[in-house]
């Protein structure tokens, strides 16, 4: 049984609140938890950019909108562990202390922010550390990571392996403030350096397995040691 931690971006899970995909997640993550233990880490998505934007027209300061940003990832996690019923811990987690002790039970542990300034990747990256996890999982709303930003640049390059140290030369330099939404952070890029915890992002758009996602070699893997061949669950 792996361990494995998960980064459901809230761009995909909760576009918005009125086209939702929790109920096909809620669905592939009951799967997952029947042989494995799960983590999940929730994003704020749109609903969460909304709520930032008007505190800046406000003049509240970022922290102050970054703390509001994580109030909507713990709204989104409410949801997805109200969906997933009784396979999912029943609270969610407010620190990698709780979602640890959490997990000891055997369900699918969820939870969002944590503090300002550390986007949810981040608060993955640092919880797969906490609970000694196999592998991370990224599901975003791109089908991998690029040479550059692919909306920007039309002949960015996508990327099926890399280093950890080639993730973070190729998002170094990305803006970190509230509602930040990059493929992957610099923060959390670190974390995965440092801890050898292979990451595996994936196109979180349409709901799929990600044992399916990960046969078929559909994103990008970043490990220092691992190969596509190495990572099965």
């Amino acid at each position: 049984m792996k361990r494995i931690v998960i980064s459901l971006g809230g761009s995909v899970l909760v576009p918005s609140l009125e086209e939702n995909h929790i109920r096909e997640y809620a669905t592939i993550l009951t799967e997952l938890g029947k042989d494995h233990r799960i983590f999940v880490v929730v994003g704020g998505g749109g609903e969460a950019r909304r709520y930032i934007g008007v505190a800046r027209t406000l003049g509240i300061d970022e922290s102050t909108a970054d703390e509001l940003g994580i109030l909507v990832t713990r709204l989104n996690a409410t949801l997805l562990a109200g969906a997933l019923s009784q396979a999912a811990y029943p609270n969610i987690a407010e620190s990698y202390r709780e979602a640890a002790k959490f997990g000891e039970n055997g369900k699918i542990v969820v939870m969002g922010g944590v503090i300002p300034g550390q986007t949810t990747d981040a608060v993955a990256a640092l919880l797969a550390e906490k609970v000694r996890a196999d592998l991370i999982i990224n599901w975003t709303s791109v089908d991998g990571i690029y040479s550059k930003d692919p909306k920007k640049h039309p002949g960015a390059v996508k990327h099926s392996k890399l280093t950890p140290g080639e993730l973070q030369a190729i998002i170094q330099g990305d803006r970190l403030e509230a509602g930040s939404n990059t493929v992957f952070d610099t923060l959390a890029a670190k974390i995965i350096g440092r801890s050898g915890i292979p990451l595996i992002v994936l196109d979180g758009r349409d709901p799929e397995d990600p044992r399916k996602a990960i046969r078929g070699k559909k994103g990008t893997l970043v490990s220092e040691k691992k190969g596509w061949k190495d990572i099965s669950f």
